[in-house]
């Protein structure tokens, strides 16, 4: 028999986490990384941000404007990129649904358990020039 706990589904399971209004995510946590399906309805916006966890996304489907270190990046499913500890990013979802994996090494502790919000440094904000 399969042990289940350690197999998952992209579209579903997971701890879930309201990061923003409209953008939920599915974590998964593991003891040296950690995945999170995060989901962005048309036009949310994921405030800018920083962490000490460095993180690279894949962009699964949709499309997107990934600000980091405040450069705006055009973002289309296929893409993946690589954040480094403390750089501040966020983004914007187009006029359509996006899917995004995020993968975090650490693990982000906060993120173990159900909630809301980034449970990040949102300081940043301002040092970016970005709403």
């Amino acid at each position: 028999m399969t042990d289940l706990k350690h197999f998952h589904n992209l579209r579903e399971g997971g701890i879930i986490r309201e990061l923003a209004q409209g953008i939920t995510a599915r974590i998964f946590p593991g003891v040296n990384v950690m995945l999170s399906v995060v989901t962005l309805e048309p036009r949310a916006v994921s405030p800018i941000h920083s962490h000490p966890n460095e993180q690279w996304g894949v962009c699964l489907e949709g499309e997107w404007i990934r600000i980091q270190d405040g450069v705006e990046h055009h973002v289309k499913a296929g893409d993946f990129w690589q954040t480094p500890p403390h750089v501040p990013h966020g983004g914007r979802a187009l006029d359509t649904r996006c899917v995004v994996l995020d993968i975090f090494a650490p693990p982000r502790e906060e993120y173990r358990q159900a909630g809301r919000g980034l449970g990040a440094d949102l300081s940043v904000s301002t040092r970016s020039g970005t709403p």
